[in-house]
């Protein structure tokens, strides 16, 4: 998921944050949620824009047993342990096998994306984040932490 942020006032800092892929000055998060969306089991939240989704996910597989296997987009190609839809061949056309196993790939992370949904249900985590940006990460963790109380994967201890 990235976000748009206020455009840095220091020249350094701008080039730092500026995501050419969306041409303007992002945060990326990464989610890494259960099968059928069950929990958010991590997050990477307030990187800068023009990271690559692959290398994120390579620092944040560390945390993980070596063995684990993930299910990514596109995005994700070139990882180990992580299954990707197939990608379109330059000039040529995907298989209709190819097609139809993206269609079964796409029909078991369609949870994740309902998850990510739900995140971005809440507008400060959809729209430019105008606040200090010293907050990203306590604002969108907090929200997490709300929609894991909504798709009751936190159960809070009752007194």
């Amino acid at each position: 998921m990235e976000q748009p942020r206020e455009r840095p006032s220091d020249n350094q800092e701008q080039k730092e944050y500026f995501s050419g892929n969306q041409k303007q000055h992002t945060f990326k998060n990464q989610f890494i949620i259960l099968p059928e969306g069950k929990d958010i089991v991590d997050i990477e939240v307030g990187e800068k824009g023009p990271t690559s989704d692959i290398s994120l996910f390579r620092e944040q597989q560390e945390k993980f047993e070596a063995n684990q296997m993930f299910e990514g987009d596109k995005a994700y190609q070139g990882g180990e342990n992580i299954t990707t839809p197939h990608k379109k061949p330059r000039k040529r056309e995907l298989t209709a096998n190819q097609k139809a196993e993206n269609k079964e790939f796409s029909s078991q992370r369609i949870f994740v994306e309902h998850v990510i949904r739900l995140v971005k249900i809440f507008q400060i985590a959809r729209q430019r984040f105008s606040l200090n940006s010293r907050t990203y990460e306590e604002v969108i963790l907090t929200i997490c932490g709300l929609v894991r109380l909504r798709i009751g994967a936190l159960i809070l201890p009752s007194s």
